[in-house]
């Protein structure tokens, strides 16, 4: 049996964002709970050097869904802008990228795979094929942020487990 692209890349991807749009719930619930600012989370940040839990929810996008947008292009960087810590953002951000993934048609992703694509941020460059970026470069980096942001609202007090990171599995039928 093969596995295409679309089980190994996009499906895995909307498996982890959906899991972490209903972290967002979670923690917005318990900053409402426990009478505190959404900042007090979306700020959070593990070490003085890591970006912040809102951040490292945008990150998952950025590495998802807007890895898809990079590979069609065949140029990829980083995004580098500061971003909105508000609640109602982060869940736009993350129904944005799940928008996207749902989006991409079943073999495109297969079609393309062995076609240049290129990371890029200003002077550095690293080329890859468009399987090689997304299963070595892209999805470690989705997984380490989506994994950060799951951290921060753990060491936040926020009530959630292992099943709200993994959310719904795919099983046999």
């Amino acid at each position: 049996m093969s596995v295409s692209l679309d089980d190994a890349y996009v499906k895995t991807c909307l498996q982890i964002l959906r899991a972490l749009a209903g972290q967002l719930e979670k923690a917005e619930a318990h900053c409402e709970a426990s009478g505190i600012p959404a900042e007090t989370l979306t700020e959070a940040r593990l070490a003085p050097d890591m970006w912040p839990f809102a951040k490292q929810v945008f990150e998952a996008g950025h590495h998802s869904a807007r890895a898809i947008e990079g590979v069609r292009e065949g140029l990829f960087g980083p995004e580098l802008d500061p971003v909105p810590s508000d609640f109602a953002t982060l869940r736009e951000e993350v129904a944005r990228s799940i928008a996207t993934l749902e989006g991409v048609e079943p073999g495109e992703l297969d079609a393309i795979a062995e076609r240049d694509m290129r990371f890029e941020f200003k002077s550095y460059r690293m080329d890859f094929t468009v399987a090689d970026f997304l299963l070595s470069f892209s999805l470690p980096n989705f997984f380490f942020h989506a994994t950060t942001a799951y951290d921060l609202l753990r060491s936040q007090g926020v009530a959630i487990g292992k099943g709200d990171f993994l959310g719904k599995t795919r099983r046999k039928a």
